[in-house]
């Protein structure tokens, strides 16, 4: 059987929790790569062992990149999600790792640049957005056919923690979040609800900022219970979600960090960034971005994260003009 090739850059929590949804849903078959010698093969034959009790078929396989060669495995990747790099650690916030992740980015942007310059990139290593950008800037890839997490996971733990609140289904809470995927994310109010109910009808203002408080700090709160890594299954699900919508060509609306550019970038006020927002996504990634206005309140919101993400892009800047 013919199916999609989907190639998995880092074999960590986050990377192997990934490839064990697409598994269950068969969107492919799944290519592991990690630095960690023996993890992409143990953990792609450990996830291909319970393949007779899902009922699926993917073939699933592990390699260990002990040099770039091994990389001759992306060839053919329609799709490729980058988990690679540092994970977060008690008190350290995503800018903290931007440096360091960079430099693991950009040797993964070159291999990409060299073997499957065609394939769909979601990129999620933090701070997403701005490796996003890095990924981009180094491998010259289309920013159209570049995704970074954010939106999507932010999204759902703001729908997780109103459908806690409010004590009703998760499947009934339409909410999203956009901006940078840090601390001031902006989970949009206006356009939230509960089967088509204004959440402003349904909660107190006290209530909301709370619950837009506690999305902000959803990944550091994980963090803080964990001590030593940061979360994989709500990441593992929102990235499958993204992906699925490639390798099917759903064309779903999911908040992601995608490429600002022309008239985009004119109506946000922000130019040559990746940063959330909703899109629609397809087969050949990024198919459409969506323009919201804001009220002024929203507004100085929305500057505040894209300064933050544009500051961290001119540091990605920098950063690649000493040849990293």
């Amino acid at each position: 059987m013919n199916r999609p090739k989907i190639s998995l850059i880092g074999a960590g929590n986050v990377g192997a929790t990934v490839a064990q949804f697409m598994a269950l849903k068969e969107l492919g078959d799944l290519y592991l790569f990690d630095v960690v010698d023996g993890v992409p093969e143990g953990k792609g034959l450990d996830i291909a062992e319970g393949s007779p009790h899902w009922g699926t078929d993917s073939r699933i396989v592990g390699f260990t990149t002990k040099d770039d060669s091994v990389y001759a495995n992306l060839k053919g990747s329609e799709l490729i999600v980058v988990t690679a790099g540092l994970a977060r650690k008690p008190g350290m916030s995503r800018d903290d790792l931007l440096g360091k992740n960079v430099e693991i980015i950009s040797g993964v942007a070159k291999q990409i640049k060299k073997y499957a310059p065609d394939a769909v990139v979601i990129v999620v290593t933090n701070p997403a957005d701005i490796m996003a950008y890095a990924l981009q800037k180094v491998s010259g890839i289309k920013p159209e056919k570049i995704m970074g997490l954010g939106g999507s996971l932010d999204s759902s733990r703001f729908r997780t923690f109103l459908a806690m609140e409010l004590n009703v289904s998760v499947e009934d809470v339409n909410a999203f979040v956009i901006g940078g995927h840090g601390d001031d994310m902006v989970p949009f109010i206006r356009y939230s609800n509960v089967a088509g109910i204004p959440i402003e009808k349904l909660l107190s203002k006290e209530k909301i900022d709370a619950i837009v408080n506690r999305t902000r700090g959803g990944g550091g709160e994980i963090v803080n219970y964990l001590k030593t890594g940061s979360a994989y299954f709500a990441p593992g699900v929102s990235i499958t979600a993204m992906a699925e919508s490639v390798i099917k060509d759903k064309k779903r609306v999911i908040p992601s960090a995608a490429y600002l550019t022309g008239s985009h970038a004119k109506h946000y006020g922000a130019d040559n960034i990746f940063i959330g927002l909703p899109v629609k996504i397809g087969k050949d990634g990024i198919e459409q971005i969506y323009d919201l206005d804001f009220t002024p309140e929203e507004m100085v919101l929305w500057k505040n994260t894209t300064k933050s993400v544009i500051e961290n892009c001119r540091k990605v800047d920098e950063f690649l003009a000493k040849g990293h």
